[in-house]
């Protein structure tokens, strides 16, 4: 439903022109200013809309990463992961902003940065998906997983950089939220299976 949503909105998004569809993103965006006014109203919204107008990488997206979580975990734990990482990774992510604001390393004008799209609970839901794999393959996930979104942020780090990788880590603190979800699971059985 949240990808059919995301494509509903997308459409609507080629439909504007480039100087409304910025004003009408910025009203939706988790930045410093839309949170400190309507906190709770753009958690939600901001959720619902694709900065990029791509949906058809989310397909592949989704299919890969969220519909695996949401059959492994069920869809009420798959969702309060979706939302861990997209809540408090935003506001980790718009604090550390505020601060560099506050400091002087980051422009006043950044409080209405564009800060909108579902990509801190894709990464949440790239976490937690660790567990769903058997040792040591898990290891090997995990380090490609830290790899990917550790270096944009010791490269050159953005507030969104640091949100994805806390994002991440908020993924592998649900760690609780995958217990008696059964086996996890072992590529070297599956390739025995298909094998024999």
């Amino acid at each position: 439903m949240w990808l059919a949503v995301l494509f509903v909105t997308t459409v609507a998004l080629h439909q504007m022109s480039p100087e409304f569809e910025q004003h009408f993103l910025r009203q939706r965006s988790t930045n410093i200013h839309e949170l400190s006014h309507n906190p709770v109203r753009v958690l939600v919204a901001s959720a619902m809309w694709i900065d990029s107008g791509r949906w058809l990488p989310y397909v592949l997206l989704y299919s890969v990463f969220h519909a695996q979580a949401e059959r492994w975990l069920g869809t009420p734990r798959w969702l309060a992961v979706c939302a861990l990482a997209h809540v408090l990774a935003t506001l980790i992510s718009e604090g550390a902003l505020l601060v560099a604001i506050q400091g002087g390393v980051a422009h006043h004008s950044a409080v209405n940065t564009l800060d909108i799209g579902v990509s801190y609970a894709l990464a949440g839901v790239i976490g937690v998906l660790t567990y769903r794999i058997a040792p040591p393959w898990r290891y090997a996930y995990l380090l490609v997983v830290l790899i990917l979104f550790g270096l944009p942020l010791a490269e050159g780090p953005t507030f969104t950089d640091l949100g994805h990788f806390v994002s991440v880590l908020i993924g592998l603190a649900c760690y609780p939220l995958t217990r008696s979800r059964g086996k996890a699971w072992n590529p070297k059985e599956t390739l025995a299976a298909l094998r024999g």
